[in-house]
């Protein structure tokens, strides 16, 4: 099913065909894309560093032009390290191609505007990145694009916001950072009942834990600054889908400018390696420290889709291969600085943003996003003061646990 570069995977389906059966997704992340015998015979794709490329002769140009030949033209417009990656992305994803980005929110900003126009409106479940919603509240609708916005998971009021203006359906899944899952099949449904196009932003569950294409989505964003690269080194986005739907976010791409660079896209070929290991030890890890966390008498509640007290576990157990290393917990009777008392005294995970790495990382989204919100903005998106954020990376889970309960216990 992946046709972008379709003679980087000839080895893959000839394999196939032996067998009977698709690779398996380790196969597919260490090998999907790339060529067989590579340039200069190395093992890894090499960094290409050119901000353009040069033709023989004028006939060269004019054949690349007339005869839309694959290669690159000008640094904008693509990298062949970013064809790779591309192929290897749609191929995890199950789609048939795959747009890079300098970052996850340059890829939801694209994606947004090239399929709207002024007058056109967006529906979105409430629990989201604070970016994302403010990107469309805020500056979309200084182009005449209404933002509407209304509880994760209510289907019944995702529909009712619909009118005859409504051009797309928002939502992550699982959403940050209260981890609801989204009932993939009926949100895409609504769409295609409608004549309206579909899109989850993934991250948290990266194509390892869930495939929403499968489920009749249009488009899939990842922030694959997390999981996908996987090492805290690297900003990068990517959407997922069809290659038609894909070929105009992929022209107005070129037009913004907010590529991938050569060496980002190296680094990012290099953690999706091993993403299948790590996504292994992610989910591991998530799901012994919310089980952990959800026994402690200091912790007032735990937030995990892998929790049977979780509210949307039934959905996460039909949906999901398994639920990450992101969590959130609240602590009992704690306002802000008790809160900040505990995420200071962990001495494992780090304290900073993000998620999806090697390394644990611990933060207090009051503080860390929404400090300068008043306390009814907060109240209103769902961040209490005695809320944490944790990332389980993938370092032994003991001690992870044994670290979180000397600081619950400090």
């Amino acid at each position: 099913r992946v046709a972008a570069a379709p003679q980087r995977l000839v080895w893959l389906f000839s394999m196939n065909d032996r067998k009977k059966r698709k690779p398996g997704f380790s196969t597919l992340s260490v090998h999907a894309g790339e060529l067989r015998q590579k340039l200069g015979d190395a093992l890894t794709d090499p960094i290409i560093s050119s901000a353009t490329y040069s033709f023989a002769d004028t006939q060269a140009v004019i054949d690349y032009i007339e005869q839309k030949q694959t290669r690159e033209e000008y640094g904008r417009y693509g990298n062949r390290g970013e064809r790779v990656v591309e192929a290897k992305l749609a191929a995890l994803d199950c789609g048939e191609d795959a747009v890079l980005f300098s970052s996850g929110m340059a890829a939801i900003v694209v994606l947004l505007m090239t399929r709207l126009n002024s007058g056109d409106e967006v529906v979105f479940f409430d629990e989201c990145y604070h970016r994302s919603r403010e990107f469309c509240s805020d500056h979309l609708s200084r182009f005449g694009v209404v933002t509407h916005q209304v509880s994760a998971c209510d289907y019944a009021a995702m529909e009712d916001a619909i009118t005859p203006s409504t051009r797309m359906l928002v939502s992550e899944s699982p959403t940050n950072p209260h981890l609801s899952i989204v009932d993939l099949s009926n949100f895409a449904a609504i769409g295609k009942k409608h004549g309206v196009e579909t899109l989850i932003d993934a991250t948290l569950a990266t194509p390892f834990n869930v495939q929403p294409l499968g489920h009749g989505v249009d488009y899939v964003l990842h922030s694959a600054t997390k999981y996908l690269g996987g090492h805290n080194d690297l900003l990068a986005g990517v959407i997922v889908g069809s290659r038609e739907k894909l070929e105009a976010v992929r022209y107005l791409r070129g037009i913004m400018g907010p590529v991938i660079s050569p060496h980002s896209t190296y680094l990012l070929q290099r953690g999706l390696k091993t993403f299948d290991l790590r996504m292994r030890r992610h989910n591991e890890n998530g799901l012994a420290v919310a089980r952990f966390l959800e026994g402690h008498e200091r912790v007032e509640k735990v937030l995990y889709p892998g929790l049977p007290s979780h509210q949307y576990y039934d959905i996460a157990q039909d949906t999901m291969e398994g639920y990450g290393g992101l969590l959130t917990f609240l602590v009992k009777d704690a306002d802000w600085r008790q809160t900040a008392d505990i995420v200071d005294a962990v001495q494992i995970p780090r304290i900073a943003p993000s998620l999806g790495g090697v390394e644990s990382l611990i933060e207090q989204p009051l503080v860390i996003s929404y400090f300068e919100c008043t306390p009814e903005e907060r109240e209103a998106y769902g961040i209490p003061d005695n809320m944490i954020r944790l990332s389980c990376g993938i370092e032994d889970s003991q001690d992870l646990i044994d670290d979180l309960r000397q600081a619950l216990e400090k």
